[in-house]
């Protein structure tokens, strides 16, 4: 019986403990890393839009 209750308590502290690192250290981090992949997304497209351009440029100056 004390045995039996002193597992269910520790079981129930590191649960506890698990759960409060998840709520409290993961999450806020895994939001930050979803901002900066998504500033990391924008950057990219702005990038891209940037090659485009330059290539149309330089298609027109060769063909004209």
């Amino acid at each position: 019986m004390i045995f039996t209750r002193g597992v269910s308590l520790t079981n129930f502290i590191v649960a506890s403990s698990a759960l409060g690192f998840q709520a409290f250290v993961l999450y806020p981090w895994h939001k930050q890393l979803d901002e900066d992949f998504e500033a990391l997304k924008k950057e990219n497209r702005r990038v891209l839009q940037a090659l485009e351009a330059l290539n149309m440029k330089e298609r027109k100056l060769l063909s004209g």
